[in-house]
């Protein structure tokens, strides 16, 4: 039964417990979805639920968690619009050639040292499918988060850097590959639990990506006509029904509702980007997303069962996500000529997984490729990567004095 006093207390706690912990973050340099992270995690059975069991299960019951799924996944589906919507078709373009090379060779190596990882890992943690498992752990070890990446960025005044738009190039690419892997994986996953045929599937996916391509067409035509610099609510509740419609259809077809709200954002007019950006994403991440932290900080219980074995188990994850991102990024970046000093900064800041590593690990949990232990060692391996990204590009680059967040 639904319970509307516990509902709103949630979510009271969870907003207001989120912020004072990304603004005490924000004091070591750190951005808010570091602390927002963290937050989620402190909140789940690792400590609040270690330290106050009886208050941790009065505010949580497993019977009122579905509620605040659905909210959250509603605010997912818009903020994963909001990231296809980022994607700059005109910065991509430009830096072609470096963010094609060192993207995809960020995201090869990574994909390539996490299925041999996940060989490893397989018989502890893994289930189903051994394929779908290794190219999982592999998918998840190639993520960049393109939204924390460019915040970091702006706060850096990178932006408008040579450094800074090829590492925004980069992410792209690496998002728009990693949502096509995840799409595949999940299409894999559902081929055997669905009554549809997989022929089947793969024709309504072809049939939805002609409809999405001739959408855009239709959009960029119908946008043409109004003034970009001021953008109508109604046609900011259109954006808003699109990316729900997509995400909705995707779902349906079998490769996840973010997938679909993705690609809405990809067919978006790009001049609309600023407006939708400034309007959306904040409301998103200042309210819905730190639900999102603390139903995955539920799920996340770092003092693992299984002993030390475990902990173990988890640097060698930590170890492989670092060194397989990093090396990888580093390697396509001095193959396109770019300084050891620059193209390391740039293998640090591809590093940072963030938000974007947490939503493909809680579609790898629901749809049963990760277990448990292996999703609360995952989750731990994203917000270490998310912290370490600032502090280690301020050590590369000479400035040793703490930035303090904005």
């Amino acid at each position: 039964m639904f319970d509307n006093a516990i509902f709103l207390l949630q979510i009271a706690v969870i907003i207001g417990f989120s912020r004072a912990v990304a603004w005490g973050f924000g004091k070591f340099g750190q951005p808010q979805v570091v602390g927002e992270m963290a937050a989620g995690i402190m909140l789940g059975p690792t400590l609040f639920g270690l330290f106050a069991p009886g208050a941790y299960h009065a505010l949580f019951p497993p019977a009122s968690l579905g509620f605040l799924n659905a909210l959250s996944q509603t605010g997912l589906v818009v903020f994963i619009f909001i990231v296809g919507v980022r994607v700059d078709f005109a910065e991509l373009k430009r830096d072609s050639g470096v963010a094609i090379v060192t993207s995809n060779i960020s995201v090869i190596v990574p994909l390539a040292m996490g299925i041999a990882l996940a060989q490893y890992l397989y018989p502890t943690y893994g289930s189903g499918s051994r394929l779908v498992f290794a190219l999982f752990v592999g998918t998840a070890m190639s993520v960049t988060a393109f939204p924390v990446l460019a915040r970091i960025l702006m706060e850096r005044n990178l932006v408008n850097t040579r450094l800074g738009s090829v590492a925004i190039a980069c992410a792209a690419v690496g998002d728009i590959t990693a949502w096509v892997l995840l799409a595949a994986l999940i299409a894999m996953k559902n081929r055997d639990q669905n009554a549809r045929p997989f022929w089947m599937m793969l024709l309504f996916l072809a049939g939805y990506i002609g409809i999405m391509i001739a959408a855009g067409r239709a959009l960029r035509a119908w946008s043409r006509r109004l003034d970009e610099r001021n953008l109508p609510v109604g046609a900011m509740v259109m954006f808003i029904v699109l990316a729900l419609l997509s995400g909705a259809a995707a779902e349906w077809i079998g490769v996840h509702a973010l997938v679909g709200a993705f690609i809405a954002g990809l067919i978006t007019p790009r001049q609309f980007r600023p407006q939708l950006i400034e309007k959306l994403e904040t409301a998103m991440l200042l309210l819905l997303i730190p639900l999102f932290f603390a139903l995955t900080g539920l799920r996340t219980n770092l003092l693992f069962s299984t002993g030390g074995g475990a902990y173990l188990d988890f640097l060698l994850v930590l170890m492989v996500a670092i060194l397989s991102k990093w090396g990888g990024s580093l390697l396509g970046a001095r193959a396109t000529g770019m300084s050891w000093r620059d193209a390391s900064q740039l293998g640090l800041m591809m590093n940072t997984r963030g938000l974007v590593e947490l939503i493909v690990l809680n579609v790898g949990l629901e749809s049963g490729i990760l277990s448990g232990t292996l999703f609360s060692m995952m989750v731990l391996m994203a917000l270490v990567t998310t912290f370490m990204a600032t502090p280690l590009m301020d050590w590369s680059s000479g400035e040793k004095k703490l930035r303090v967040a904005a």
